[in-house]
C-alpha cells in the first residue's frame, strides 16, 4: 500500500500518542518542508491537530470527563521548540518541580535556560520564556533524567522525602528506569542514592 505523505505524518503522530508536540521539523525524514507544512495546515483545518503557537502543534489530549480537549503541555512545546531551532535547553528548578507533579502551583510563566538566544513565547494565557545562559545539567541522554536531578537540587538535600519518592516514581514510565540509573551514574552521590530509590520504589 502507498501512503500519502498526510498519512504518513499520521502514522507517526498516532505513534507518539495524544499530548505529544512537534513541529514541521519532527517530520523531515517524511518529505521536504514545503509538502510537510501542507499536510500539517491540513490537519489543523481538520481538527486532528492543533496549533499550539506558531509552527508549533499537538495531537490534543481529551478529557471524557470534561468534555473537551485538554490545554498543550509546556514542556512538550519547550521541547519541540528546542528540537526545531537545535537548542539545547533544561527547566528551571521551578518547573521541573511543576513537571514532575512536587508543586501543586500553575505557574503562569515557564522558564527554561537555553544555550540559544533569549526568547518568549506566549502561549494562551501563558508565558514560554528561554533565557540565554551556560548550562550545567546537559550531559544526559534523557529529558527525564535531566527534569528528575534539576528537581532534586531545587529541592535541596534536606527536603526529600518518601512522597517526594513515591511522587517521583509515579511520574517516572517504568520502562525509562533502567535508562534513568544508567544515564546520571555520574551526579552527587546524594542526587544518585535518590534516583536509586526512585527507580526502584514499586519494584
Amino acid at each position: 500500500m502507498t501512503y500519502s505523505i498526510e498519512d504518513k505524518i499520521l502514522r507517526k503522530i498516532y505513534a507518539k500518542g495524544r499530548g505529544w508536540v512537534f513541529s514541521g521539523k519532527d517530520f523531515v525524514l517524511i518529505a521536504n518542508r514545503s509538502a510537510i507544512d501542507v499536510s500539517l495546515h491540513r490537519l489543523v483545518q481538520k481538527g486532528t491537530i492543533r496549533r499550539a503557537v506558531r509552527g508549533i502543534y499537538d495531537y490534543p489530549k481529551y478529557s471524557d470527563l470534561l468534555q473537551k480537549r485538554l490545554s498543550p503541555d509546556m514542556d512538550g512545546i519547550a521541547q519541540a521548540i528546542a528540537r526545531k531551532f537545535a537548542w539545547r535547553i533544561q527547566p528551571s528548578g521551578g518547573v521541573a518541580l511543576n513537571i514532575l507533579g512536587l508543586s501543586t502551583q500553575v505557574p503562569s510563566k515557564y522558564l527554561y535556560l537555553s544555550d540559544g538566544p533569549t526568547r518568549r513565547f506566549s502561549i494562551r494565557n501563558t508565558s514560554l520564556n528561554f533565557q540565554t545562559t551556560s548550562l550545567k545539567e546537559v550531559g544526559f541522554k534523557y529529558h527525564e533524567s535531566q527534569t528528575i536531578v534539576v528537581a532534586l537540587k531545587a529541592l535541596g538535600k534536606d527536603h526529600i522525602n518518601q512522597s517526594t519518592i513515591d511522587t517521583i516514581s509515579e511520574w517516572v514510565d517504568p520502562a525509562m528506569r533502567q535508562k534513568i540509573l544508567k544515564d546520571s551514574k555520574t551526579v552527587s552521590t546524594w542526587i544518585y542514592d535518590n534516583i536509586r530509590k526512585v527507580c526502584h520504589s514499586g519494584t
